[in-house]
């Protein structure tokens, strides 16, 4: 042995490598999971939501109710439980708005939603928005507010194309 170089009896020996951890691999696994969870879950919900829409939805007749002088359609389910009482186009933004009273006439507490369309007096679409309110009691009345996002710059008609009502 020269002089100077440790010999293989010299010193401890090296510390022993750690165990490979699979850390990473169960992470990615458990997030992957959970992602997979909210997706199942979703399409439950879609087809849940999706069987209790059809049975609350009568002949398929859609409400269009405006502010015009026309006199208001009276229809059950949940289409008459929804009524447009102002239809505009804001000066500053050009963005139309409809409000609407949502009324629950059911007789279970009910959460609501409401799409609306924005269209010309040739009935041409120019744009649409959506509103909604949650946990209405039997009776009671909300004022929800559907804000289009389309710049209008002709006078507009708002028609309700579609009422949505499950129990809360």
């Amino acid at each position: 042995m020269p002089y100077g170089s440790p010999g293989s009896g010299w010193g401890a020996p090296p510390p022993p490598q750690p165990p490979k951890r699979n850390t990473g691999k169960i992470v990615g696994f458990g997030c992957l999971g959970v992602l997979l969870l909210f997706v199942v879950l979703g399409v439950i919900g879609g087809l849940v939501a999706g069987s209790e829409d059809d049975s609350s939805k009568d002949s398929g007749a859609v409400v269009e109710e405006s502010t015009s002088k026309a006199t208001p359609k009276k229809t059950s389910g949940p289409e008459g439980d929804v009524k447009i009482t102002k239809c505009e186009v804001d000066s500053t933004t050009s963005w139309p708005a409809a409000e609407l009273l949502i009324t629950n006439r059911s007789s279970k507490e009910s959460t609501y939603f409401v799409n609306v369309e924005f269209v010309d007096n040739s009935g041409k679409r120019l744009g649409e928005a959506s509103a909604g309110t949650s946990n209405l009691a039997p009776g009671q009345k909300a004022e929800e507010t559907a804000q289009g996002l389309n710049e209008i710059s002709v006078k507009i008609e708002c028609k309700v194309t579609e009422v949505t009502r499950w129990a809360s």
